[in-house]
């Protein structure tokens, strides 16, 4: 095992994207690490939280940090899949279709409340986030790199609502909470509440830079020790009695991924178990159904993490 972080070279702009997005979501420094690691281990972003409390600014700040384009589509209960991926237009000059995208070909595509949409759109965004590209009128069209979905939903809000089906959870890396800010942040944002902080915040990378920065992700160390513990963990979710439906095959790739990140935000170039046992909870707890749960009853994002923060607690770590 390495003894001490050997990527100075990479540390300067993992270092200078967080610290720049701290600056903008001021007092909420996990959930920029979270969002952060999620980014550059190519996953996919839920956040489930009450309105007001950054979810727009957090995505609006990541795009502008790396330079990408960001479009932003408030979903509703009349948005066509048309409206996501495109449409083909028939030209009368010459007398043939053409394709015209839809929102979802940019970089950092904020989903808004998505599950206000009917589960119909909501599947506009499987092959997209599974794979990179969207299939429209017998075409498949590649999607630009890099491509991040920032998705909201508020879990309050249950009138007029589609819950997310495991098969679109499933495609999240992560969800996470921002939470309330800090009471001292708070007040300074009431003494300033003009300040654009995403409009002041810096570009820090290029998509090209973003890419390499992600490829880099790949050539982090990962012990057969760690595997066998991710293993261990997400096999527990498929036994407890507490839980219907555990952890995919998907959800052990994307908490390895998730850990390599993790690790590249640290300054190393190896995974230790700390990198897996800290990420369980947002990777793994919203895509297992609980046992508990019936057509009556719906538990809540607590009730998941407190299934899997015990289960973790049950699964020895490796020295």
């Amino acid at each position: 095992m390495t003894s001490a972080a050997t990527l100075p070279s990479d540390s300067a702009p993992v270092e200078a994207l967080r610290s720049t997005l701290e600056a903008v979501l001021e007092g909420k420094p996990e959930a920029v690490d979270l969002s952060l690691t999620c980014l550059l281990a190519r996953g996919h972003l839920l956040i489930e939280d009450v309105p007001g409390v950054g979810k727009t600014t957090l995505a609006r700040a990541l795009a502008k940090v790396v330079g990408g384009e960001l479009r932003r589509i408030q979903f509703t209960s009349d948005l066509l899949p048309s409206d996501v991926l495109g449409v083909s237009v028939f030209d009368q000059r010459t007398a043939s279709f053409s394709f015209k995208p839809g929102a979802i070909f940019a970089n950092v595509l904020l989903a808004d409340e998505i599950n206000r949409a009917s589960p119909r759109t909501q599947s506009a965004l499987l092959e997209a986030m599974n794979e990179g590209q969207v299939s429209v009128d017998g075409q498949t069209l590649p999607l630009p790199e890099p491509f991040f979905v920032i998705a909201t939903q508020n879990p309050e809000d249950f009138a007029g609502t589609y819950p997310l089906p495991e098969s679109q959870l499933d495609r999240f890396m992560m969800r996470v909470h921002i939470g309330y800010p800090p009471p001292q942040v708070e007040q300074r944002l009431l003494l300033n509440p003009s300040v654009d902080r995403v409009g002041e915040c810096a570009r820090v990378l290029d998509p090209q830079g973003l890419v390499l920065l992600q490829r880099e992700i790949d050539r982090v160390k990962f012990d057969p020790a760690l595997a066998t513990y991710l293993h261990a963990v997400v096999a527990a979710t498929r036994t407890s009695p507490a839980i219907a439906i555990g952890g995919s095959p998907r959800a052990s790739i994307n908490l390895s991924r998730a850990a390599r990140a993790r690790a590249k935000l640290r300054g190393r170039d190896y995974c230790i178990a700390d990198d897996i046992h800290d990420l369980a909870i947002p990777v793994l707890a919203h895509r297992v159904r609980l046992a508990a749960q019936t057509d009556g009853y719906v538990p809540s994002a607590e009730e998941a993490e407190a299934t899997i923060r015990d289960l973790l607690a049950r699964v020895p770590v490796p020295l």
